[in-house]
């Protein structure tokens, strides 16, 4: 292998992954601060005319973005507790017992890695449980879709963690609860920021089961909440305003990231330490 192919290839690779995400970075960038006549058709172009103070303060009061924020934080936040609380609570479980019953409940748990869900059947069971169109029924639906994600993740960290300390913990007296919550629980730092990431970033930008479970309304979502005020006159060609919106709507994920990250790299390191 030549030198210059050597350090060419991983340049490559780079300018290749840069340029299929900061192209399209870019075309909302530009476009969320252009006046709508310069937007009607979008391009990578800079704006002859600034105006994104405008363009954002339209998307904020004509878009209904505080209440479609006010319901994400609702059905988002509740979702991503269950999932960690019942996945860490699961996942300890089978990280640490070992039966043919427990194998197969493992399997049946992270079977949801593999199989899509049946949109149609749990639309019908919300209904029949007056679920249908209301936010726990969709706290619900998330939780039941990551769970295995969850559970995943965190059944092969734990079973990393050496028994002897759950061991020493129960020779004094702790119970399993105290266990869970002093020494299991705090150990899983760096997997929970991990999953906290994932689950809140499918389930922020989710806009085909929020559609199916919540209808729209007065509950939408922030994607459900684009969609709707995207398809109707006020944002219709409004390019600018769409993109706007769309910018918006991803900082707090871009926030979530950037706490989580740190999580990940300061556990990790605390994990060497000791």
């Amino acid at each position: 292998m030549t030198p210059v192919w050597r350090y060419g290839r991983p340049a490559l690779v780079l300018l290749l992954a840069g340029l299929a995400v900061g192209v399209p970075l870019w075309l909302v960038a530009v476009t969320s601060a252009k006046p709508q006549a310069e937007a009607i058709k979008p391009n990578l172009d800079l704006p002859r005319h600034w105006q994104p103070a405008a363009n954002y303060a339209d998307a904020l009061a004509e878009g209904e973005m505080l209440r479609g924020f006010l319901n994400s934080l609702l059905v988002v936040v509740p979702s991503v507790i269950l999932v960690l609380i019942l996945g860490a609570g699961a996942a300890w479980v089978f990280a640490r017992r070992k039966s043919r019953l427990v194998s197969a409940a493992y399997a049946l748990c992270i079977s949801g890695l593999l199989l899509p869900p049946a949109v149609i059947t749990i639309v019908m069971e919300l209904r029949q449980l007056g679920l249908a169109g209301t936010r726990p029924g969709m706290i619900a639906v998330y939780t039941g879709m990551y769970l295995s994600t969850s559970i995943f993740f965190m059944t092969g960290f734990i079973r990393a963690i050496p028994l002897e300390l759950e061991e020493a913990a129960r020779m004094d007296g702790a119970t399993p609860s105290r266990i869970f919550w002093r020494i299991v629980l705090p150990l899983l730092r760096p997997v929970i920021a991990t999953a906290t990431i994932m689950v809140m970033l499918y389930a922020w930008s989710d806009v085909f089961y929020a559609f199916f479970v919540l209808g729209g309304g007065d509950r939408a979502t922030l994607p459900l909440n684009l969609y709707q005020v995207a398809s109707a006159q006020l944002y219709l060609n409004n390019w600018h305003l769409v993109f706007a919106y769309v910018v918006v709507m991803s900082l707090p994920m871009v926030a979530v990231f950037l706490v989580g990250q740190r999580k990940i790299v300061s556990g990790i390191t605390s994990g060497a330490v000791k």
